[in-house]
């Protein structure tokens, strides 16, 4: 999924372990613990060869599964039994670094993101490509106040400290912000954090804003909204909810075949947690996340309803403004977003859902 930390996360401080990790990444600063992947097993595939139509016996991939969400969707849903290849492993990495260092170690083959990793994997020079996508409309990241503020509007964040992670879908949504307001990067203080580290940065009071998914705002506010911390509401969205895989992996016949399954399924994983929210706010926020049943409804609430479009344009054309805005602040070079998507896949999830979750 797209990189979130835990509603629970809550913990005060600011280590400085963890401000090294933003400038390294997560999995590069620890270590990654998970187990490499198995080598690929199928002949290899061109990248403008027609995909695979079957599945070769004992086809393996590893899949991430941040808290546990995509692996429960599909139990929950009925389709787990209906993967015909083998999951090595579901690992917990969500962040966009995160996964950039786990496809790197050839511990994961297949994140799940929001659309500003590929560009920054493109930019370190990693070649990965899109293959899937989900369209968001309505935001899914909100932007929060330390304790004791006093910020009312985007307006108020110039000379603020304001948590920024280049490689996330935060940043990006941090500097659409920006830009719409009439505000420049240089007009404010971008603080290097990754996403997991927002929390406990608002909390200490190091920054003054953060860009905080909407699961996390419920517990935030709960505990902090007595102290004057609250929300400034922008219409600012993310609009990409992608599956990418490494193209080494897609090389692999066995495995691109494996990826063309998986995608349909993801795909209606999120409809099935669209048409079951009691279930999804009942067995993932609060028997996983930890969080009271009020406050799962009012995430569910805000959540999307999946939209899985028959062609790519549209993302094609956010990716590429995307990729503007980050050359415009000197965050990368430009260069052309249709290199990020593997347009083999481009109708595969659209089909496997209902027409009313296609436009």
């Amino acid at each position: 999924m797209r990189s979130r930390t835990r509603p629970s996360d809550l913990v005060p401080g600011l280590d400085r372990r963890l401000f090294l990790q933003a400038l390294l990444g997560t999995g590069a600063a620890l270590g990654l613990s998970a187990c490499t992947t198995a080598a690929a097993k199928g002949p290899a595939l061109s990248s403008t060869a027609p995909l695979p139509s079957a599945v070769p016996a004992g086809t393996a991939l590893s899949i991430a599964s941040y808290t546990g969400q995509q692996e429960l969707q599909l139990k929950l849903a009925g389709l787990l039994k209906n993967l015909p290849f083998d999951v090595s492993s579901w690992p917990s990495i969500g962040a966009g670094p995160d996964v950039i260092n786990a496809f790197r170690a050839h511990s994961l083959e297949v994140g799940n993101n929001a659309g500003i990793p590929p560009i920054q994997a493109h930019f370190q020079g990693f070649d990965a490509r899109i293959v899937a996508v989900d369209l968001t409309r309505k935001p899914t990241y909100v932007f929060a106040t330390k304790p004791h503020s006093d910020i009312r509007s985007v307006d108020d964040f110039r000379g603020k400290k304001l948590a920024f992670s280049q490689g996330q879908a935060q940043g990006v949504v941090l500097l659409r912000a920006l830009k719409k307001a009439g505000l420049k990067a240089s007009d404010v203080t971008l603080v290097p954090l990754t996403s997991n580290q927002f929390l406990t940065a608002l909390q200490a009071g190091q920054v003054d804003i953060a860009p905080l998914a909407i699961s996390q705002v419920p517990a935030y506010l709960t505990r902090y909204g007595s102290d004057g911390a609250h929300t400034v509401t922008t219409d600012v969205v993310d609009l990409l909810n992608i599956l990418w895989a490494p193209a080494s992996v897609l090389a692999d016949s066995a495995k691109a075949a494996a990826i063309a399954a998986y995608v349909p399924l993801w795909a209606k994983g999120l409809v099935w947690v669209y048409e079951n929210p009691d279930t999804w706010d009942e067995d993932y926020y609060v028997k996983t996340q930890h969080i009271t049943l009020d406050q799962a409804k009012g995430i569910t609430a805000l959540s999307n309803k999946p939209l899985l479009p028959p062609t790519w344009d549209e993302a094609i054309a956010w990716e590429q403004e995307t990729i503007d805005l980050l050359a415009e602040g000197g965050f990368v070079k430009s260069f052309k977003a249709d290199v990020l998507f593997d347009r083999r896949f481009e109708p595969i999830a659209s089909h496997a859902v209902a027409a009313q979750y296609r436009s």
